[in-house]
């Protein structure tokens, strides 16, 4: 049985609320698990203590037992000290595309020869 160690969501509708369950992978997100391992308050300030409470000996367990964590567990996990931190892909996104740097390449050579243009003179 792969199990994992995931979000489950409650709340009404734009008040989200999630538990932190262990829960076979093949059940849907908000079905059916084995164990409530603590909550989640998306709602709540971010240096608030009650936004993530674990019980961390259960999920230390599940851990053991080969459960795998889902990446935003794991990242809560990291901030617990539970498990080390990964490495992560760092996207580029924020990187112009090929096209938009050449063109900015050529801008800049257009812009330096005007300048040494207006030097010479």
């Amino acid at each position: 049985m792969a199990m994992k160690i995931r979000l489950a969501r409650g709340g009404s509708k734009k008040r989200p609320f999630y538990r932190i369950v262990a829960a076979d992978s093949r059940m849907p997100r908000d079905g059916r698990f084995i164990e409530k391992l603590g909550t989640y308050n998306p709602l709540l300030p971010k240096d608030s203590e009650d936004r993530v409470k674990m019980d961390i000996e259960r999920i230390q367990h599940w851990l053991a037992q080969g459960a795998q964590p889902t990446d935003r567990i794991s990242r809560m996990l990291e901030a617990a000290g539970v498990i080390e931190k990964k490495q992560r892909a760092n996207l580029k996104k924020a990187e112009p595309g090929k096209k938009a740097q050449e063109r900015a390449a050529a801008k800049a050579e257009k812009a330096a020869a005007a300048a040494e243009e207006a030097a010479a003179e």
